[in-house]
């Protein structure tokens, strides 16, 4: 696709255009109810979600990885309606890979070889021993292979969604900087619902879902930190 200018102009060039990224989305429809036998909590508001991270906020056993699960077609609604747009990943608080296979391996037979070498920078952004053996990882560094594989097996010019569940649980603060920051930085490339308990007040969340009283609702979006919902699910 191009651009045309002025062809009076002296100076026209044909310019190509720059393409928006592909736009993935979720909505969750007032009513949809998430649970196994009985129901766990049911929305009540309309929520449409598109590219860029929201963080899915609850105190223990109120419905995040359920509503994750429900999303990602793992399981079934309960009752309502909910609509997804995007080449869908879950990545779940666990990960299970051949204990004898190093990370490098992982890396080579997951992710395109385009895309390897940005994830190999990661992971040593990350301080992952990409040598050691699957099975001699630590839990935080076998959750930071699950990491880096989701990233970088996003699909290019598609539109992505990436549902991960409790995603920062064993990571040290600057590992968990690294990921918000390459979360940031590739905002306009997938949808990503990032359920976890953060740890400091101070933590940047400018999109978040809560799930309290067995309500799910949009808790607000714009300039706001983990200080301003901690109090509303007490």
């Amino acid at each position: 696709m191009f651009i045309r200018g002025d062809r009076n102009n002296p100076s026209f060039k044909m310019t190509p255009s720059v393409s928006a990224p592909p736009q993935a989305s979720v909505k969750l429809s007032q009513g949809l109810g998430i649970g196994y036998r009985s129901l766990l909590a049911e929305v009540t508001e309309d929520i449409p979600l598109e590219n860029g991270t929201h963080y899915l906020l609850a105190r223990n056993g109120r419905g995040k990885t359920t509503l994750l699960k429900t999303v990602a077609g793992l399981i079934r609604k309960l009752s309502g309606s909910f609509e997804t747009h995007g080449h869908c990943q879950f990545i779940g608080d666990e990960f299970f890979f051949d204990r004898e296979l190093k990370s490098q391996a992982v890396f080579r037979a997951l992710i395109p070889a385009a895309r390897r070498e940005d994830a190999f920078r990661l992971a040593d952004k990350l301080e992952l021993d990409v040598s050691r053996e699957f099975g001699k990882l630590s839990f935080g560094n076998r959750k930071k292979v699950g990491l880096v594989v989701a990233e970088f097996r996003l699909r290019e010019n598609e539109p992505n969604l990436l549902f991960y569940d409790e995603p920062f649980t064993g990571l040290d603060t600057p590992a968990r900087e690294a990921i918000s920051e390459r979360w940031k930085a590739t905002g306009d490339q997938a949808v990503r619902i990032v359920s976890c308990h953060p740890d400091f007040d101070s933590m940047a969340m400018p999109s978040a879902l809560l799930i309290t009283d067995g309500k799910i609702f949009r808790g607000g979006d714009g300039n706001l930190t983990w200080a301003d919902f901690k109090e509303r699910l007490n």
